[in-house]
């Protein structure tokens, strides 16, 4: 009987199972890794859109604090240039205003009114009250020409008073202002021009009664001389017209009894008011 010889496949005997399985549980372990590992992108790829769309969310809540930034830093430039103009040399700041007026080619007069109200401002930035500073100036303009018994100062809840007594301005019972006067009200009025404050001019009388051509009474005397004042300061000392008004206030404004000589002379009088 002859011999079967079988043929050797090369696989073991029981292999083919093992391998079949242990194949199969590989091209498992395979799949489920790679479907594993795509579930995984996946998810980073929707956790990284989350993150990008949550920090967009969060950069539009907080664009306010680039405005806020902006806010704090423009106060602090504020503040830094309010101090630094809290303490002005005037001498030097003069002196630029002035010199800037020579190099645009200004005149002399324009520079000095340009200086007048350029001062005016920086006196107020700087705390000082520029009513305070035509008090002092004019003071000192009484005292250097002698002015004590013709030129006195009052300040009120209207504003700075200016009295101007008759013997100074006029002759008796006249509106026509002395030619020394003239040389008064132009030194005054070179003072109180810085101001843009309003003028009022108030023409007072005693109670002496009048009765010429001229002036048919105390009401028109006192008008008149109020009139002929303010017509200088605006005609010829160039105090602006829009800030100047008149009024005749008769006897019926007195600041001394009328019964001396004394009070009388007190009473005739011209006021220049610097309204407040």
């Amino acid at each position: 009987m002859p011999l079967e010889r079988k043929t050797y496949d090369g696989n073991l005997p029981g292999s083919s199972a093992i391998s079949t399985r242990r194949g199969d549980s590989l091209s498992n372990e395979g799949e489920a890794g790679e479907y594993a590992s795509t579930e995984r992108t996946k998810r980073d790829f929707r956790d990284l859109d989350n993150d990008t769309m949550s920090f967009e969310e969060n950069s539009e809540k907080d664009r306010y604090l680039i405005t806020y930034a902006d806010l704090i830093t423009l106060l602090l430039g504020l503040f830094i240039i309010l101090y630094s103009i809290s303490k002005i040399d005037m001498k030097k700041y003069e002196d630029l205003i002035y010199a800037m007026g020579d190099i645009f080619g200004s005149e002399k007069g324009a520079n000095y009114d340009s200086l007048a109200i350029s001062s005016n401002k920086v006196s107020t930035l700087a705390g000082i009250n520029p009513v305070d500073q035509i008090r002092r100036d004019v003071t000192d303009l009484i005292q250097e020409f002698h002015y004590d018994h013709s030129i006195r100062l009052e300040e009120n809840e209207r504003g700075l008073t200016i009295r101007i007594l008759e013997d100074i301005l006029f002759p008796s019972g006249s509106a026509k202002l002395n030619e020394s006067s003239k040389e008064v009200l132009t030194k005054l009025a070179n003072i109180i021009k810085k101001l843009p404050n309003d003028i009022r001019v108030e023409g007072h009388t005693d109670d002496v009664p009048i009765s010429t051509n001229d002036f048919p009474s105390n009401w028109h005397l006192s008008v008149n001389r109020a009139l002929n004042t303010a017509y200088f300061l605006v005609k010829d000392v160039d105090i602006s017209a829009d800030k100047v008004s008149i009024v005749g206030y008769s006897e019926y404004k007195p600041i001394a009894a009328n019964n001396t000589t004394e009070g009388r002379a007190l009473n005739r009088r011209v006021d220049i008011v610097i309204i407040k």
